[in-house]
């Protein structure tokens, strides 16, 4: 070999660079060799986006031009080897570096079902996330907490998730109470711990304990009696996230205790209507259908004292047409509130359709699709694949055991890339043709006049 050749000078296409702390770490074996450790992306997160070549796929997202045979054995090995890698650097001294790998890691929990990986580290994992959150500051803490979510998530109902909702519980709350926290890493700390809660508290008082820190941030959005409208603030996004949170939980509460919070909330909740925030007003919104229905369930008759205000203040929101308000919040807003507004009048739900790999899920009801957007959120893309193999979540939606598939039904049921591009690009041009014909009306009409 040439002198000038040097035998460990790396590839050219390896890690290269300007990313973060992660993205340039190495890991060794256990024979002392050293490979690249290259972080989980949101393109990895999405399960229609893995490609054979990152090791991170997943058998029914191969392309049909790939290799007739997948090591799907080694695929696995190499996905823990990373995920090894990446929990190590959740030690290291760099904060980017620490946050890069936990957001790595919640990548890969949520694209993928280790169950036995990270049942052997659970400890190991819970302990990183425990110093993080302890020792880091905003974007880590997010981090972190997005992380302790999928793990219980992975984990589901036991004494393993339990013992992770014990250690982190405590620490969560303070985040949360931690006026001087960062709101973001505030927020997803009660996300995290509603969703934690919901999978693993067996114990009621931890429950009731976990509601009274949820209510005690989203209630300071309520007008007082000196007010008439609710100001967006910088919290608001907080609020929200502690409302969403709450509201989750009361579903899994008994019913001395939902009606306990009914009698407390019910007529402050409507306040939340007239505020700046639209995700704030969808979000009162959305748990006011809800509470809706737990009370009808729990009483056939029920009847709310001032149906009339809120059917008003609910038909004004379905039909709003404020013009200082975006198009986009005023649209999303009404398409929300038509369906609160069947709700209450009504006792009526727009049954929506889930659809992943070949099978479906109807979400026919509040408390079903508030539990899906909680999961949704915290997931991301890979909703679908957890629906299709995580056995908690699909005991929560009734589904029933996994189905297994075959490698060749799962080939059978991929459509071609091709496909895809034509039928997108035919619906494409129907909607360019209705929009131009809608617009030539109006144009006809205004010449009319």
């Amino acid at each position: 070999m040439p002198k000038n050749k040097k035998r460990n000078t790396p590839h050219r296409g390896g890690s290269g660079g300007g990313g973060s702390g992660a993205a340039a770490a190495t890991a060794a074996t256990a024979g002392g060799q050293h490979r690249s450790v290259q972080p989980f992306s949101d393109e990895d997160a999405s399960i229609e986006t893995m490609s054979h070549c990152s090791g991170y796929s997943d058998p029914s997202s191969f392309p049909e031009d790939g290799p007739e045979v997948l090591d799907e054995e080694g695929t696995q090995e190499d996905l823990e080897y990373k995920l090894k890698g990446f929990i190590d650097l959740t030690l290291d001294k760099n904060a980017k570096t620490r946050q890069a790998a936990l957001e790595s890691i919640k990548n890969a929990l949520a694209s993928k079902m280790l169950y036995e990986f990270i049942l052997e580290r659970r400890m190991t994992l819970t302990d990183s996330i425990e110093r993080c959150l302890k020792k880091g500051k905003g974007d880590e803490r997010r981090a972190a907490a997005a992380l302790a979510s999928v793990l219980c998530i992975q984990l589901g109902p036991g004494i393993e998730s339990e013992e992770v909702l014990k250690t982190l519980g405590p620490i969560l709350k303070k985040i949360i109470c931690d006026s001087t926290a960062s709101l973001q890493a505030r927020q997803s700390c009660a996300t995290c711990f509603g969703v934690c809660c919901f999978i693993a508290t067996d114990d009621i008082t931890e429950l009731y304990s976990t509601l009274e820190c949820l209510e005690n941030l989203f209630t300071k959005s309520y007008v007082k009696e000196k007010d008439t409208a609710v100001c967006s603030a910088p919290s608001t996004a907080l609020h929200i996230s502690s409302l969403l949170a709450w509201t989750l939980l009361l579903t899994i509460c008994p019913i001395n205790e939902v009606k306990k919070k009914l009698e407390m909330h019910f007529h402050k909740l409507p306040s939340l209507l007239s505020s700046d925030d639209v995700n704030m007003r969808i979000a009162a919104g959305e748990s006011l259908a809800l509470l809706f229905e737990l009370a009808r369930g729990m009483e056939s008759d029920f009847l709310y004292e001032d149906m009339e205000s809120l059917t008003q203040m609910l038909k004004a929101l379905a039909t709003d047409g404020n013009k200082h308000r975006a198009k986009v919040d005023k649209r999303k807003q009404r398409s929300v509130f038509r369906d609160v507004l069947r709700a209450v009048e009504e006792r009526d739900f727009p049954t929506e359709t889930v659809k992943f790999g070949p099978e479906r899920m109807y979400i026919d009801c509040w408390v079903k699709k508030l539990t899906y957007d909680t999961f949704k959120e915290v997931l991301g893309s890979g909703m679908q694949y957890h629906l299709q193999s995580n056995e908690f979540l699909r005991n929560v939606f009734e589904l029933g055991p996994p189905v297994m598939l075959d490698a060749a039904t799962l080939k059978s049921m991929k459509i071609p890339r091709f496909e895809r591009h034509l039928y997108n690009s035919a619906a494409f041009k129907a909607r360019t043709k209705a929009r131009s014909k809608c617009r030539d009306k109006r144009a006809d009409v205004g010449e009319f006049f």
